[in-house]
């Protein structure tokens, strides 16, 4: 690991002005201090965004439940407010990890991360969540633009997400059994307007899943369906065809699920 130097703001400004040539902000680090120790990601300055107060609320506004971005899973499993408002979202946090990533990981972190086979985008897009940060906000649609890439801005920092309350919602996924992140995951999600459906792990990014959307609406047979995508993922774990085949068996899963 190279030197660096470690800021600790007590606010978003001071964060943000913190924030100046090679720098990184820090929040749970599961990624980004790994990268680090192994020489692969180098940074004049490590901006820590755990002293930033009031970034860790969750709370209730109208049909919106608003989870702050420095909020740990496992304070999103645990609350009361989540397991009431959104079911499936608690459950979901619960299987991120091992206690250890549990307890430190935080939803901001992940979002903004972006890997491809996390758990929480699948979440975001299904429940036509609204990321909200230092600059404005950003749509769940617009917001995830690749593997690892997203609309943030360089220095924007994420300081919630506002999630859309569902009618009712769940999600599966296949973990990899040692980091177990998903090789597939769906979330499904029953709003008054609609059914949105998003897979994460199974391709390059997270996607929503328009036939299975259609198909749960119609109330027809989810059997004969698996992923369909050029972007489907294949390595080492589990090629493109058991991927996609295993995002129908999640699929199946988490409808059958649904609360």
């Amino acid at each position: 690991m190279t030197p660096f130097d470690m800021k600790r703001p007590r606010s978003l400004s001071e964060a943000q002005s913190a924030f100046s040539g090679d720098a990184a902000f820090l929040a749970g680090g599961h990624t980004l201090i790994p990268a680090m120790k192994s020489r692969l990601r180098a940074v004049e300055t490590l901006v820590d965004l755990s002293t930033v107060p009031g970034l860790d609320s969750i709370a209730i506004e109208d049909d919106r439940l608003l989870i702050g971005a420095m909020a740990r899973h496992a304070a999103v499993a645990a609350s009361a407010v989540v397991r009431k408002a959104i079911p499936g979202l608690a459950a979901l946090a619960s299987g991120i990890g091992d206690p250890q990533v549990r307890n430190r990981g935080t939803m901001g972190g992940s979002v903004a991360n972006n890997d491809p086979a996390a758990d929480y985008p699948a979440a975001v897009l299904a429940l036509d969540a609204i990321v909200e940060t230092t600059h404005g906000s950003h749509s769940a649609e617009d917001y995830f633009q690749g593997m690892f890439a997203t609309a943030l801005a360089d220095g924007e920092i994420i300081t919630r997400i506002s999630f859309r309350i569902p009618l009712s919602s769940a999600y599966a996924k296949h973990p990899h059994p040692a980091s177990r992140y998903a090789l597939a995951g769906v979330y499904v999600a029953r709003h008054a307007d609609g059914v949105r459906v998003a897979v994460t792990g199974a391709t390059t990014q997270v996607v929503r899943w328009p036939e299975a959307e259609a198909a749960i609406a119609a109330g027809t047979s989810l059997d004969a369906l698996s992923l369909q995508s050029v972007d489907l993922a294949a390595d080492i774990h589990a090629s493109a065809d058991f991927r996609g085949h295993l995002a129908g068996v999640m699929l199946r899963k988490a409808a059958s699920e649904l609360r």
